[in-house]
C-alpha cells in the first residue's frame, strides 16, 4: 500500500494519531498526522496528499454515510482526522499557492445556538477541499451580507435545527436579493426540506453533511 493510500485509509478509519483510542485496533500505530508528515519528509507532491489521500479519503466517508455504513459519529472521527493532516499540510498548500476548490460561508442561523449539524457540515466541506468560513451560531442577516460582500465567489449555507428559527433563512434570502448580492445560496438542517428551499428562492437543500459538500460543488458547477 502507498503512503497516499495509508493516508487515506486512516482518515476512512478515523485515525488521528498514534496516542489516538479511536478505532481500539489502530492504537499505537501511525494515525493521519504522522502519515502527512512521513509524506512530507518524503516530498510527496502537496497537491497530491490533500486530493489522493485526504480529500480521497473523506469522499470514501460520505460514500458510506449515503450507503448507511457510516453514522454521525463515525463520520465525525474520519472529520477530525481530515482536519489533522489539513492542519498540517496548509502552510505547505499556502506557500505553494494550492487553490481550494471554492468557498463556503456558513452559519446557523439568528435565534438558533445549534452547531453540531454545522460544525459537521464545516468539516465535511474542508474534508471535500472548500475554504470554509464559519460565522458561527446566531448569525445575523447582517454578518451574511458582510461575508458575501466581502466573498463574492463564494456560496452561502445556512443551517437551523429550530422551526422557529429556520424563518430567518427566509429574511437573509430576501435581504440578498433586495441589496443585489447574488451568491448563491443552500440551506439544511432537521427542521428543513426541499420544498421549503424552493419555498423561499434558496438555491440548494443539503438533507445531511455529506449531501451539502455534493451540493457545494453542483452550486460551483464541479459536479
Amino acid at each position: 500500500m502507498s503512503l497516499l493510500d495509508e493516508i487515506k485509509e486512516k482518515v476512512v478509519r478515523g485515525h488521528i494519531n498514534k496516542d489516538s483510542n479511536y478505532p481500539p485496533d489502530l492504537k499505537g500505530k501511525s494515525g493521519v498526522e504522522e502519515l502527512v508528515e512521513d509524506a512530507l519528509v518524503q516530498n510527496l507532491d502537496v497537491s497530491e496528499i490533500l486530493h489522493n489521500g485526504l480529500i480521497s479519503g473523506m469522499d470514501v466517508v460520505g460514500e458510506k454515510f449515503s450507503n448507511g455504513e457510516y453514522f454521525v459519529p463515525e463520520m465525525l472521527f474520519s472529520a477530525k482526522a481530515m482536519k489533522s493532516g489539513l492542519k498540517i499540510l496548509r502552510p505547505h498548500l499556502v506557500d505553494q499557492n494550492i487553490s481550494t476548490l471554492g468557498t463556503v460561508i456558513i452559519g446557523t442561523v439568528e435565534g438558533d445556538m445549534h452547531d453540531i449539524g454545522k460544525n459537521l457540515v464545516s468539516m465535511m466541506l474542508e474534508g471535500g477541499g472548500f475554504e470554509v468560513v464559519d460565522l458561527g451560531v446566531n448569525t445575523p442577516t447582517e454578518k451574511f451580507l458582510s461575508a458575501a460582500e466581502e466573498h463574492p465567489d463564494a456560496i452561502v449555507g445556512m443551517s437551523a435545527l429550530l422551526t422557529i428559527t429556520m424563518e430567518k433563512m427566509r429574511d437573509v434570502i430576501e435581504a440578498f436579493q433586495s441589496k443585489g448580492i447574488e451568491n448563491k445560496i443552500f440551506i439544511g438542517g432537521a427542521p428543513v426540506t426541499e420544498r421549503y428551499a424552493e419555498e423561499i428562492g434558496a438555491d440548494g437543500y443539503a438533507p445531511d453533511a455529506s449531501r451539502a459538500v455534493r451540493k457545494a460543488k453542483e452550486l460551483l458547477s464541479l459536479a
